[in-house]
């Protein structure tokens, strides 16, 4: 019984650390906390693409930000194209589930001579065999970007974020990155 005793203390003093070592992430998991969603674009992810246009063109490559930040209401009514509305599906969450919403993504095509915007990935306009898109993505994963066409779930290629490393549960839960602990290059 005393042996049971003092398992039994131990485990719940571990919890006890586990909490305290944990708590931010813990409270951004599961306490909801009622914090208004960002209207603009996050001021390093603004920067970052201001100078990710720069640089493509630079190279020779000029591309538009097709979308930025996104208001709950933006998202829901995309959310709404082929399914509820006309059109083909454009994206996979409702209004509060994109980082759009937080100002923590834009989405980006290519534009052409002729002002026409391309969502092709396989352009070479500069003409230096390389993929202009991809030439755009390196770009924008040196100034911090993750691209959308990484991902193993669904593929996202117009799509570029800056996360903070704050998952979307943590976001819908109140938590902001601060703009002071992300390095920028």
């Amino acid at each position: 019984m005393k042996g049971f005793n003092l398992i039994t203390f131990l485990f719940i003093i571990g919890i006890g650390l586990i909490f305290i070592n944990f708590k931010e992430d813990l409270e951004g998991m599961f306490i909801q906390k009622d914090v208004p969603l960002p209207t603009e674009l996050h001021p390093t992810v603004s920067e970052a693409k201001d100078t990710l246009i720069n640089r493509a063109a630079d190279k020779g490559v000029e591309i538009v930000i097709t979308a930025a930040h996104r208001t709950k209401e933006e998202q829901d009514a995309l959310y709404e194209k082929g399914r509820s509305t006309e059109g083909q599906v454009v994206t996979n969450v409702a209004g509060g589930g994109s980082y759009h919403n937080y100002g923590l993504a834009i989405d980006f095509a290519l534009k052409l001579d002729d002002g026409d915007v391309v969502w092709d990935m396989e352009r070479d306009d500069n003409e230096n065999g390389k993929s202009d898109w991809m030439e755009v993505v390196a770009i924008a994963k040196d100034l911090g970007f993750d691209w959308g066409g990484d991902w193993s779930s669904f593929k996202d290629y117009p799509h570029l974020q800056m996360d903070f490393g704050l998952t979307m549960r943590q976001l819908q839960n109140g938590q902001r990155p601060d703009e002071s602990e992300y390095a920028t290059n």
